[in-house]
Parts: structure tokens; C-alpha cells; sequence
């Protein structure tokens, strides 16, 4: 949702064509949900435009396909209030229960 360089995915406009070659082509596979990862931005609104804009996303797949897509992963350590707000059931909060990352 949030078109980084750094971070890979489905465009949002490809997603409803994704999911139904999906569907067609792994009819055993059970897609659960949509995931997001936010930029790193303290800017409430940019978050909220970025969660609002995947549970937008669910509504527009949930009608198209029939599926209905009951997890929205999205909201981190920094940002889970406002996912949680935004319709998140599933967030990931690795760093405020272990802190930082150690990459060295």
C-alpha cells in the first residue's frame, strides 16, 4: 500500500487479478487475509490513509471474489494503535516486546 522501493508485493490494482488466478489455479489454497507494512512515519494521517486504504482494498475483494478475507495484517511496534483503529486484527509488536533489532 505504501508503493516503497524497499519493500515488495502486490500493487493494490493487481490484487483482485492476483487473487483470482489464485483461486482458479490453487482452488486448495484458503487466502485468509490481505498484509501491509506502513512507511516509518510518526504522520497519523499517512498511516491512516495507508491501513484505510488496505481495508478499502478487502471490502473491493470481498465483493469481487466471494471470499471473506477476515485477517488485515498491518501495524507494527510503532504504529498498531492507529492499524487497530483502522480495522487491523493481526499486528506484529516483535520490537516493544524485544526490542530493537540487532542487525550487526
Amino acid at each position: 500500500m505504501s508503493r516503497e522501493a524497499a519493500k515488495s508485493g502486490v500493487a493494490p490494482e493487481e490484487a483482485e487479478r492476483l487473487l483470482e488466478g489464485m483461486m482458479t489455479d490453487c482452488p486448495l489454497l484458503s487466502v485468509e487475509g490481505l498484509m501491509t507494512v506502513a512507511l516509518d512515519t510518526e504522520d497519523e494521517c499517512v498511516l491512516r490513509e495507508i491501513f484505510g486504504g488496505l481495508r478499502e482494498l478487502r471490502e473491493k475483494l470481498r465483493c469481487a471474489t466471494g471470499l471473506p478475507l477476515p485477517e488485515l495484517s498491518m501495524g507494527m511496534s510503532g504504529d498498531f494503535m492507529t492499524a487497530i483503529e483502522e480495522g487491523s486484527t493481526i499486528v506484529r509488536v516483535g520490537s516493544a516486546i524485544f526490542g530493537p533489532r540487532n542487525y550487526g
